[in-house]
């Protein structure tokens, strides 16, 4: 199906409108962070650089690490960022600039977030590695789409929503999970469990500078939640949007993140960068 003008917009030379990417851009791994300063950390590793472009908050290196092709794109923060490079990483690979028509051989991307966080448990340490097995996004991107979750995904979305009593003003929670390859594949990273994905940083995430909260205590309600064998290990800000329209698109998703902070313990990194690069190496090297 053709798109028009105003729903797939693409730059003059063909490339898509926010991320200036065509699909000999993108390798089929791609690693997705943050900050658009980290890409550059990540390209730092690969024995050559093949590609680079940039605008706003959306940096790319495109490059080859020990033989293999690897792309390191920056999302910016927040789950509505990650509803713009997802849509566009997909229609740069599997929708014809030209025709504006869905291709009928589909690429499907590894799309893989190395993070930072904020941990839910006082037993997590800071700098370690918190592991997405499944993400209770806060944020609401998923309700704009038609996405049918897994019977595994509802019954955690209602185990979760039961347990919170949520304020009616409140996003009651989605879930979404991990590819079950992917998570085989770097589990050994770190600690996996259940992350919540909040639609901002302070008082969605607990926080209280000079404005009240709507639901005080939540961090405790969110500590103190289990499902089956889980738990919720960690709070950030991206992945729930990243693996409920990644999956429903073909592609295969994990969400990996360094921990700067224990909100229980009180405790923040004093230096996380050693980590982050640590986190960088290992993935790199495990693909």
């Amino acid at each position: 199906m053709s798109q028009p003008e105003t729903e797939l917009i693409l730059n003059a030379d063909g490339s898509v409108y926010h991320l200036h990417l065509k699909n000999e851009h993108i390798a089929d791994t791609v690693l997705l962070v943050g900050d658009p300063g980290r890409v550059e950390r990540i390209s730092s590793f690969f024995d050559s650089i093949e590609f680079t472009i940039s605008n706003r908050e959306f940096a790319t290196h495109t490059g080859m690490y020990n033989g293999k092709r690897v792309t390191a794109l920056s999302t910016g923060i927040g789950t509505d960022n990650l509803d713009i490079v997802v849509n566009e990483l997909d229609a740069a690979v599997n929708i014809n600039p030209a025709t504006k028509e869905t291709n009928s051989s589909l690429r499907s991307l590894n799309l893989i977030r190395l993070g930072t966080c904020g941990a839910l448990q006082a037993d997590l340490d800071v700098d370690s590695v918190a592991i997405t097995e499944h993400s209770i996004g806060l944020d609401g991107v998923r309700h704009f789409y038609d996405i049918e979750p897994s019977s595994a995904e509802r019954k955690l979305e209602n185990a979760f929503q039961a347990h919170m009593g949520f304020n009616e003003k409140i996003n009651k929670g989605y879930a979404s999970s991990a590819d079950p390859q992917l998570l085989s594949k770097f589990e050994s990273i770190g600690s996996s469990g259940i992350t919540v994905t909040a639609n901002g940083f302070f008082g969605p995430q607990g926080r209280v500078l000079r404005l009240p909260l709507s639901t005080p205590n939540v961090n405790e309600s969110l500590t103190s939640f289990h499902h089956e064998s889980g738990r919720i290990i960690n709070y950030e800000m991206e992945s729930s949007a990243l693996y409920s329209l990644g999956k429903a698109l073909g592609h295969r998703c994990l969400c990996m993140c360094v921990i700067i902070g224990n909100r229980l313990a009180g405790k923040f990194s004093k230096d996380y960068h050693p980590a982050i690069d640590n986190l960088i190496k290992s993935t790199l090297n495990n693909l």
